[in-house]
């Protein structure tokens, strides 16, 4: 096989993630569910035709996605090999079994056979966050939930297109088990099509290069992808490194669960590796805060992708990255485990502890915790305005921790994604609700000589009709983690406001089917990112602006910063440096 030049690699390198772009774009676009077309909430990726690993992913998907879809595609592999009938040109398998490499439910994977000139070469796949797939609550998110039948339906890899045409059966028992089935076509057929995009585009490729020279770039590609996250890796010195991350609890015992994260860096610039353990982290819950194997994994590629943003992604980027299946431990989750809260709020518990354990060994490149939690609020009910059902799903954002080069961002997207928070005039528009205030959780950035980034706060006000809320949700028991002696950012809050009378979830952030009326309210106010460095080493200048500009008050730049200031917001130079010695000594 003849080495491919560099230009030319580095063609078809950007024309495979290109294709997966284009699906992105395509089912952003056509998708009827605001979760998906708003919110971002969907990935599409290349696989392997026989071991199902990434070949390529869209930039526009959830980094969460890279490893589960990975899973979730090798799944259908396995299931079609053992089918009497192979696959076929048209034929679309969907699953979203979270022990056959899912996420939640939710997650609705697509996969489909890709045939170039009669021959197998490769697996196209997306995932779409379905706003509904029945269970006990709307949307999915069962915050009291024991076992998996709850959360929804559980569709092991079956043919929903069998030869290009929907088998209408199937179709039947998907949408005879789910809420707003009418509803639900749309995002099927979106899906769908954003498959039948990257067909078209990938045979385009394949015909200007030819499929021997795209096979031989994706196998130079992957060994590259390894050969750079190697070298990235071996600048980690040599050692034995410790994180930990809280979850506030599992939704039915109100304890919290611990993430104990080992992670190890043995070898050089050719045969770095990083091997992640978490056998000490809790046991299995009761609640639905239990992660599937697949995402428990992926959690640990993101966060690495986190650190080194500028590896390519395909399998090669994970293979210098050794994980130890964490048996024994809610991390690990089989069948009839309840798992709705994995991919949006454990993953990033998981990540948090890498960051963690990391930090201390690389300060210069790594940052304190993000507010790691998605926010998820579900809405569901009748709208007598239309007539109609209809299920609300919301994702938000928070904090972004302080680092080296400066201040945590505020309102940014999620540790597992570039997923946001849909603009709050779709939501008025499509469902029967109001958005009283949206602004700035102030105060809720951790201290620190580069402070944390803000989350949000918005209340949401019921307009017509009954309905039912429910919650999952993370960081209302203990903030995201400051580093290097920054402090913890601000936690998580969610209130309710039932006929004038306010109602806290006894476990602050999880709830499910709390009934609503028009006219009650509900606020959610999203944790800040942690600090990062001693606050006393603020520059108070910073702080003074920070003050006047109504994120922190005056006593808080006294308590948290050591910064004195004047009627007028200004630095009062002496007092600060009094308040600052004072420190120094106490410590």
């Amino acid at each position: 096989m003849t080495a491919l030049d560099p230009i030319t690699l580095a063609v078809i390198q950007n024309g495979l993630q290109q294709v997966c772009n284009e699906m992105d774009v395509a089912f952003q676009r056509s998708a009827f569910s605001p979760v998906i077309s708003e919110a971002l909430d969907r990935s599409d990726g290349i696989y392997h035709r026989d071991t199902g690993e990434l070949i390529a992913q869209g930039e526009y998907g959830l980094p969460v996605f890279v490893g589960t879809m990975q899973f979730s595609t090798q799944a259908v592999i396995e299931r079609a090999r053992r089918n009497s009938t192979p696959a076929l040109p048209g034929d679309v398998y969907v699953v979203n079994d979270p022990y056959l490499g899912g996420t939640h439910l939710m997650d609705v994977k697509f996969v489909k056979p890709f045939f170039y000139r009669g021959a197998l070469f490769a697996w196209l796949a997306n995932t779409g966050h379905w706003p509904d797939l029945g269970g006990a609550v709307p949307g999915g998110f069962s915050a009291n939930a024991t076992e998996v039948e709850q959360e929804g339906l559980r569709l092991p890899p079956v043919r929903l297109f069998k030869a290009g045409k929907l088998d209408e059966e199937i179709l039947s028992i998907i949408l005879s088990n789910i809420r707003i089935a009418d509803q639900r076509i749309g995002d099927i057929k979106a899906q769908a099509a954003a498959l039948a995009v990257g067909e078209r585009r990938l045979t385009a490729l394949l015909d200007r290069y030819g499929s021997a020279t795209i096979e031989e770039a994706i196998v130079e590609l992957k060994a590259r992808a390894a050969q750079q996250m190697r070298a990235r890796i071996a600048q980690i010195p040599d050692g034995v490194y410790h994180g930990q991350s809280i979850v506030d609890s599992d939704g039915v015992v109100d304890q919290p669960l611990t993430i104990a994260m080992t992670i190890r860096k043995t070898g050089g610039t050719d045969d770095a590796a990083l091997h992640f353990d978490m056998t000490g982290s809790s046991p299995p819950c009761q609640g639905p805060m239990n992660s599937v194997l697949a995402t428990t994994k992926s959690s640990i590629y993101l966060a690495i992708k986190h650190i080194f943003p500028e590896v390519p992604i395909n399998a090669g980027t994970f293979a210098p990255l050794h994980i130890k299946d964490p048996e024994g431990t809610f991390l690990y989750a089989r069948y009839p485990r309840p798992v709705s809260g994995c991919a949006a709020e454990v993953s990033q518990r998981i990540a948090e502890a890498v960051f963690a354990a990391l930090t201390p060994a690389m300060p210069d490149r790594l940052f304190a915790a993000p507010a790691g939690t998605s926010g998820n609020f579900a809405l569901g009910g009748h709208d007598p305005g239309r007539g109609r059902d209809y299920v609300m799903y919301l994702i938000s954002g928070g904090g972004y921790g302080g680092y080296a080069g400066g201040d945590g961002i505020s309102n940014g997207c999620s540790t597992i994604g570039i997923s946001k928070t849909t603009p709050i005039e779709v939501i008025e528009q499509r469902y029967p609700v109001l958005f009283e205030e949206y602004a700035l959780h102030e105060r809720s950035g951790g201290a620190g000589r580069q402070r944390g980034g803000f989350g949000i706060r918005y209340t949401v006000a019921l307009r017509r009709g009954a309905a039912r809320a429910s919650f999952v949700m993370d960081h209302g028991r203990v903030g995201p983690q400051g580093a290097l002696g920054g402090a913890d950012g601000g936690v998580n809050k969610v209130t309710v406001m039932r006929n004038g009378e306010s109602y806290t979830p006894p476990h602050l952030s999880k709830d499910q089917d709390i009934e609503i009326r028009p006219g009650d309210r509900v606020t959610v106010a999203t944790p800040g990112g942690g600090g990062y460095g001693d606050p006393f080493a603020r520059d108070p200048v910073l702080v003074a602006a920070d003050v006047r500009r109504g994120y922190y008050t005056s006593d808080d730049a006294a308590e948290r910063f050591g910064v004195a200031l004047t009627a007028a917001h200004e630095v009062d130079a002496a007092a600060t440096a009094r308040l600052r010695r004072s420190r120094a000594a106490a410590t």
